[in-house]
């Protein structure tokens, strides 16, 4: 009998580590109301804003390629950086948006770049080049669009972004998904927009975030996600946490092999 309260003793360590190991599904579920909504509108088109700092690409084509020579900038040679010996290949320099929000265009000279969408400055840029060219076809891209995810995710990083805009859960899927110890009801993103930064939370547990201005991610934004309470529970406890479940386990096993050979 005695062998028995010893057992009982014992069955609350075991249940604390079961339940230390749990996590409940309102914490893991992505979109978990997604069956309550019914048939949504069809969203804007989103595009990113051009900020300082970025790196443009812009060639400007037309029908007799030396008229629009002068609004393209000079091609270089540029080595590769793996092989710095290497011949040099041709390569179009960029254009630099200074902190001001401008860049310097042939013939057109300083723009006021910042704050506009692509499709705005392509705009802008084809009425000014059509005042000395007949139908212009202007190319732009932003060569260093990237996102940074931190925190618990199955692989953080910095990524960058080959298409025009990146959503929230592409970045997170990049960083090959939030661990379990992830906390996905209060992601935080930080944006930097004109030198100031804005701290923004999101709930991915809920539909409703994808109509969220945070949906789509602009160039340089700092994804993070935080460690939820399981995970601070374990980083106070310490490493040790793993051996004493290991030896209550072993301990509610020997007793019982106790109590059954003792009948």
């Amino acid at each position: 009998m005695k062998y028995f309260f010893v057992f009982k003793k014992l069955i609350p360590f075991f249940f604390l580590a079961v339940l230390f190991s749990c996590a409940s599904k309102k914490d893991m579920i992505y979109y978990q109301d997604v069956d309550n909504l019914g048939t949504q509108e069809k969203s804007n088109s989103y595009e990113i804003k051009i900020q300082p700092d970025d790196l443009l690409m812009i060639l400007v084509s037309a029908e007799d390629p030396e008229i629009a020579m002068p609004f393209n900038l000079a091609m270089a040679n540029v080595a590769s950086a793996a092989r710095p010996d290497a011949v040099g290949q041709q390569s179009s320099l960029l254009y630099l948006v200074d902190a001001q929000g401008y860049i310097q265009f042939p013939i057109l000279g300083k723009l006021k770049v910042s704050g506009l969408t692509r499709s705005d400055f392509l705009s802008k840029l084809q009425d000014q080049i059509g005042n000395y060219i007949k139908s212009p076809i202007v190319n732009l891209r932003i060569m260093n669009f990237k996102v940074s995810v931190q925190g618990e995710v199955t692989a953080p990083g910095t990524f960058a972004i080959v298409s025009e805009r990146v959503t929230l859960v592409e970045a997170l899927t990049l960083a090959k998904d939030l661990t379990v110890y992830g906390k996905r009801n209060n992601i935080l993103v930080i944006r930097e927009i004109d030198g100031v930064k804005s701290y923004n939370r999101v709930d991915i547990t809920k539909v409703g975030f994808m109509n969220s201005p945070f949906y789509y991610l602009a160039q340089n934004d700092v994804v993070y996600v935080e460690p939820n309470q399981n995970k601070i529970n374990g980083s106070a406890i310490g490493p040790s946490t793993s051996i004493i479940f290991s030896i209550t386990s072993i301990l509610v096993a020997l007793a019982t092999l106790i109590i059954t050979t003792s009948k």
